[in-house]
């Protein structure tokens, strides 16, 4: 078992992202996490990401508040506990348009070339 406390978390930058600030619980270390990492990403007020696309799925799943996915035009709004799948190469963008926090999972597949 690889434990890790929350207080032991690490802040991250993401690219193309505003307003967000994200922690690494899980990846990137020893004996961690082989084929994924884990983030906790906490949207303020206005804050989102992209348009962008990675070559990797995301899953997001939200813990609280409410974010809006866009994704060819259309737009969805996730609640709490909602979750979607991003495949590779889609382009979506993300906006919290609330006047709280979203705080919200990430969990994303380690890119081949860093896979042991």
């Amino acid at each position: 078992m690889h434990l890790k406390r929350f207080a032991e978390a690490k802040p991250y930058e993401a690219p193309n992202h505003h307003g967000v600030v994200g922690l690494r619980l899980q990846g990137f270390e020893p004996n961690g996490p082989a084929n994924q990492w884990i983030g906790l990403s906490q949207f303020l007020p206005g804050g989102g990401a992209g348009p962008d696309s990675t070559p990797f799925e995301k899953v997001y799943v939200v813990l609280d508040g409410e974010i809006a996915v866009i994704v060819a035009g259309e737009e969805c709004v996730l609640g709490k506990y909602d979750s979607c799948t991003i495949p590779p190469g889609e382009v979506r963008e993300i906006v919290n348009r609330r006047n709280d926090v979203c705080t919200m999972l990430v969990v994303i597949p380690y890119p081949l070339a860093v896979k042991p």
